[in-house]
């Protein structure tokens, strides 16, 4: 089975582009990132891909007049690592309907809720504030409405007394470091697909909510 060829877009630290990493360098992942793309120079996302050997490139939505000529452009880089796979990991552009439609069924992103709840921001304190006993992380494909494509995993966690926001994401981000991999392993060892309006997962179909990690 071909490794399967990645390309993370990222905009900040890249925590989860480092899990990814790491389990593509342990093995667990069938595949290799090809390169990792950004829209800001400053992304410490890039630090972490430049140590472990992967190509990098920036490019900057303010050299561009409109958001269809930003993602043009950002097609052609992209396409130019011939990747199987995209992941978005904290890529923080709204995407144009040309960009998903051409990756669709191949480009991932994960999402710091239980998805449909909460799309948008402040995912944390929006669980907080409705008083939600659980709040948890999706990963899910890319559709063109936001944070709307078919769920593939989901991640819980208890909502606690004292939580605040900043406590809340701290969990959730532990979380996501063990599912994103996980969905990619999916897709590299080609049991993950996606038809219509939903996941299927060793030739079965998902929920609406996706798989439960743990399962």
């Amino acid at each position: 089975m071909a490794p399967t060829r990645l390309v993370v877009l990222i905009s900040g630290s890249g925590s989860n582009l480092q899990a990814i990493i790491d389990a593509c360098e342990r093995g667990k992942i069938n595949g290799h990132i090809a390169a990792v793309i950004s829209n800001k120079a400053d992304a410490y996302g890039l630090r972490r891909a430049k140590q472990a050997g992967i190509a990098t490139k920036v490019l900057s939505h303010k050299d561009f007049d409109s958001r269809e000529a930003y993602d043009a452009q950002l097609m052609n880089v992209i396409d130019s690592f011939m990747p199987n796979l995209v992941v978005l990991a904290g890529f923080m552009r709204i995407l144009t309907p040309s960009l998903v439609q051409k990756y669709v069924g191949k480009m991932l992103n994960i999402h710091p809720s239980l998805l449909p709840k909460y799309q948008g921001l402040n995912t944390h304190q929006r669980a907080i504030d409705a008083k939600d006993n659980v709040h948890g992380v999706s990963v899910h494909f890319v559709t063109e409405e936001l944070d709307g494509g078919p769920v593939i995993l989901q991640a819980q966690i208890p909502v606690l007394k004292d939580d605040t926001a900043e406590t809340l994401a701290k969990r959730v981000h532990e979380q996501e470091h063990v599912i994103y991999p996980l969905v990619v392993k999916w897709f590299s060892e080609h049991r993950l697909t996606m038809e219509a309006d939903y996941a299927v997962l060793d030739k079965k179909q998902l929920p609406a909510h996706g798989a439960h990690y743990p399962q």
